[in-house]
């Protein structure tokens, strides 16, 4: 399937539907200039009907704690929405950012895409959420 996404000023951010996920890619810093395209784009995708996604960060080279608000945001979404959501990402930097946000266990994380939709949805939903408070 071919790819689709928002375009902002100076970013893009893609989608496409692989073995029954939608895996949106986000190939910019995610802050608070890119945070709302990523948002913008789930919400699109679950207007739509899509339930399961990919959040592809492997050619995201930064982080900050709004990209992580704007996640747990989607995350709600698309729980209320009975989906699933993995996060295909193998930079330890950005694992870090999700293990000082207390989501290092919350989320099914995968090194790669192609890991990540390996096998299809199966009506998995999020093990562990909403995290626990401490």
């Amino acid at each position: 399937m071919s790819e689709q996404g928002v375009t902002g000023p100076h970013a893009r951010v893609g989608c496409r539907v692989t073995n029954g996920w939608t895996v949106v890619r986000a190939d910019d810093e995610i802050d608070i200039a890119f945070a709302p395209l990523v948002r913008a784009e789930v919400g699109r995708r679950l207007a739509e009907g899509h339930r399961h996604f990919v959040l592809d960060l492997c050619g995201t080279p930064f982080l900050d704690s709004m990209g992580l608000g704007m996640i747990v945001g989607v995350t709600k979404r698309i729980r209320s929405h009975h989906g699933s959501l993995r996060i295909a990402c193998s930079d330890r930097r950005l694992l870090h950012v999700f293990a000082l946000g207390g989501l290092g266990t919350v989320y099914s994380f995968h090194d790669s895409v192609e890991q990540a939709v390996a096998q299809p949805p199966d009506g998995e939903g999020l093990a562990g959420w909403p995290p626990a408070r401490a």
